[in-house]
């Protein structure tokens, strides 16, 4: 640990491949990032990297100080979100990570959430990664699907989304009223860019809808609300968002179509004041989207 700033300039350098992005990312000049690779290898005796054109690749002696180092920054930042969730007060940092495309009614409640407590900063992350609670690289996570099954968390039913098929009135006018799931033929689709996707209207739509007839694909939920507002298909839309007069229900929700949400926090913080105030927040502020069942 008498060398933490050599051992983790080296693990930025393994990470990213060049001397530039490992200075970007810790702050530093670039020769001192080359100081402490070489003051690293000189007092371990081996050669960690390779020198070539386009950066640095790690050596067999590399890769083994990289798994080490990665281990030891993924406890440091365990301990960093640990100590930031704890006390009794509801102030610092909170991050919440979610699946894409529920920004419309989450992004409000947590706006005034932030302005009934000022003291916290609100950081909002969606991305297809998955955030490690367990490395306290956020305190709350909403899920999609099963229940997460990771041993350390807290799981909770959250809500469940209701999807339905919709289409724009330009196309109802053009194409005619579709009977789903009967005379479909010369209809057109807009679905999901993701064939692999595991939600329950994605995978009814493979099995029902012939892909010659889904004429436009995207993994954007804003994308695939506007391609049905402007005629291009019909398409499944939650029903919160097709409250508008442009939009026809071709046809309403089914239960097998749901999506369900799980609030998902880590054992060391799920108790928390911070959290826990959080997450009555958000569930008092959520429950005209609640079904019975939730």
């Amino acid at each position: 640990m008498d060398n933490w700033d050599e051992i983790r300039t080296a693990f930025q350098v393994a990470r990213l491949g060049t001397v530039s992005g490992a200075a970007d990312v810790l702050g530093v000049h670039h020769a001192t990032v080359i100081r402490h690779i070489d003051a690293l290898e000189g007092r371990l005796g081996v050669k960690l990297f390779q020198r070539h054109a386009r950066g640095y690749t790690a050596t067999e002696a590399g890769q083994d100080l990289l798994r080490v180092a990665q281990a030891t920054d993924d406890q440091f930042s365990q301990l960093s979100g640990r100590i930031r969730g704890r006390g009794n007060d509801v102030s610092g940092e909170l991050v919440v990570t979610t699946i894409g495309g529920i920004a419309e009614f989450l992004v409000p409640v947590l706006s005034q959430f932030q302005k009934d407590y000022p003291d916290v900063i609100l950081r909002y992350l969606t991305s297809a990664r998955l955030f490690r609670l367990e490395y306290g690289e956020a305190h709350v996570a909403i899920r999609a699907g099963s229940p997460p099954s990771q041993p350390d968390n807290v799981v909770q039913p959250f809500l469940r989304l209701q999807f339905g098929i919709y289409g724009s009135r330009d196309y109802v006018e053009k194409y005619g009223m579709p009977t789903i799931p009967g005379d479909m033929e010369g209809h057109r689709f807009v679905g999901a860019d993701d064939a692999a996707s595991r939600a329950p209207f994605s995978r009814w739509m493979r099995e029902h809808i012939p892909e010659r007839q889904i004429v436009f694909r995207s993994g954007d939920d804003l994308a695939t609300r506007q391609a049905i507002l402007n005629g291009v298909g019909v398409g499944f839309l939650r029903t919160f968002d097709s409250d508008t007069d442009d939009l026809v229900q071709v046809h309403a929700p089914l239960p097998e179509w749901d999506s369900r949400l799980w609030l998902v926090t880590h054992m060391d913080l799920h108790r928390t004041n911070k959290v826990q105030t959080f997450l009555k927040y958000l569930k008092d502020n959520t429950k005209y989207l609640r079904s019975d069942e939730d």
